[in-house]
């Protein structure tokens, strides 16, 4: 069967997936800007806020938590990957190969790409909730991990469809969809918020505050909900999106600056999304449970349709569409670099099938505040070796990119780096009970003083090949 057709429908996408972006190549800050916006104001913002409620957080818990968690994500974007991003100009996959070697990354892209997967997949099922509501499809509950109805997989499997169509299409195209939908989605967000208050006992703005704390953020968790605590809130406002940042997947979207400081643009997700968006779905949620004396039921499309009609279900899907558009994205580049002979698009293609698949399960957003800690969990000790190979390793006698000068496809080091980093953050888990929330900061720590030093035990003759 010719590509010709399907060619022609993606057109020509040029994504420098193994050299450095040229100067011709690179972006302004608007894509940025509208990227994070589009992204970080998404559909994981109507899953996260209500799950708050859920567990039980206070109101003066929520507020500082958020601001000072997102305040630090914003610092390790523009301080750390961005800075590295725009020296360097190569895709995470692509960097990572330098330093640890071909078998080594193909490895990590694999975990990489799957964890990709299941995020854009909760996305998608996100996006189902709206559409089925004209459909009267059976809507997962807190507790639902099965699919629950022949109608649910077939709206999941079509809204995967026209996501992947966008995605295959590169970075332009997910970079102008993002554009396009963050200001609508963001104006949706807090109309539908202001419209349920009143609802809720807020008839004047100075009432706000004794409302968030009696009926909000009451500070008491749901039934079998576990509580949590402004430590929660703020190491997973930080934390959340590791993967991204300190465990460096957004080197494959930075690379596209013209300048190092566009990493702070994700300011626009993290306070327009993480925070705001996050506030809002936890009001409408709220909502949702004293109308519904308190259901079970966790559908962010009916719980947005109760709040402002059409506009919000319409908002969940494109919410939904605007974080599994660039999620599917990564997760193409990564498999892209196992299969370098493959072109990008058809790669991204198959990805898309596998996390439509994997969206049919709605465990994937009941589940979603573990997933997300335990994904980036994973990645960050990778972010780890970038970070202390770029700005350590000539300090400490340690040829950076060893595995490119040194023409190795096995990095020993590298890869008992990551093993034992996640092997000591199960023994906090599982032997001292330190919550996943909370294993990134210390983790992260340990993988850059492993690497340090197993790059030494493993690599005697630094020395010659720095020389």
């Amino acid at each position: 069967m010719s590509n010709q057709p399907i060619k022609k429908l993606v057109g020509p996408v040029k994504e420098y997936e193994r050299e450095p972006v040229p100067l011709a190549g690179q972006k302004g800050w608007r894509n940025f800007l509208g990227m994070y916006a589009g992204e970080h104001t998404a559909g994981t913002e109507f899953v996260i806020g209500p799950l708050f409620v859920a567990h039980g957080v206070g109101a003066i818990d929520l507020f500082a938590g958020l601001i000072l968690g997102n305040v630090l994500a914003v610092l390790s974007w523009g301080l750390m990957t961005a800075p590295i991003a725009t020296n360097k100009r190569l895709t995470l996959y692509y960097q990572l190969e330098r330093i640890c070697g071909r078998t080594t990354v193909s490895i990590y892209n694999v975990v990489n790409a799957l964890m990709f997967c299941f995020l854009a997949g909760s996305m998608i099922a996100v996006s189902a909730t709206a559409v089925g509501i004209p459909f009267g499809l059976t809507m997962p509950t807190l507790d639902t991990w099965l699919p629950t109805s022949l109608g649910w997989v077939i709206a999941v499997l079509l809204i995967g469809f026209l996501i992947t169509l966008v995605a295959i299409r590169g970075y332009a195209q997910v970079a102008r969809f993002a554009n396009v939908t963050a200001p609508w989605m963001i104006l949706v967000f807090i109309a539908a918020a202001l419209a349920v208050l009143p609802g809720l006992g807020v008839s004047h703005i100075s009432e706000f505050w004794a409302v968030a704390n009696e009926v909000i953020w009451t500070g008491v968790p749901l039934e079998g909900v576990s509580k949590f605590t402004f430590w929660h809130v703020m190491f997973f406002a930080w934390f959340c999106n590791m993967a991204m940042h300190i465990g460096m997947s957004d080197l494959t979207i930075l690379r596209y600056a013209k300048s190092w400081k566009y990493g702070f643009l994700s300011f626009s997700g993290m306070f327009l999304g993480h925070f705001i968006a996050w506030i809002a779905s936890g009001i409408l949620y709220a909502a949702f449970l004293q109308s519904s004396d308190f259901s079970s039921e966790f559908a962010p499309g009916p719980i947005a349709y109760a709040a402002v009609g059409i506009a919000g279900p319409v908002c969940v899907v494109v919410a939904g569409w605007s974080t599994a558009n660039p999620t599917i994205y990564r997760a193409g580049l990564a498999l892209q670099g196992i299969f370098p002979k493959l072109p990008t698009w058809k790669v991204t293609a198959w990805v898309g099938a596998v996390t439509s698949l994997a969206a049919c399960f709605p465990a994937l957003v009941m589940r979603l505040l573990d997933f997300v800690a335990l994904y980036g969990l994973l990645l960050m000790p990778m972010g780890a070796v970038i970070f202390a190979d770029f700005y350590l390793s000539s300090k400490f006698g340690i040829r950076p990119e060893m595995a490119y000068h040194k023409k190795v496809s096995f990095s020993v080091s590298t890869f008992m780096t990551w093993l034992l980093t996640l092997g000591i953050c199960l023994v906090l888990n599982l032997g001292f009970g330190v919550e996943i929330f909370f294993l990134g900061l210390p983790g992260w720590f340990v993988a850059v003083l492993l690497f340090l030093v197993l790059s030494k035990v493993f690599n005697p003759k630094n020395k010659e090949v720095l020389a």
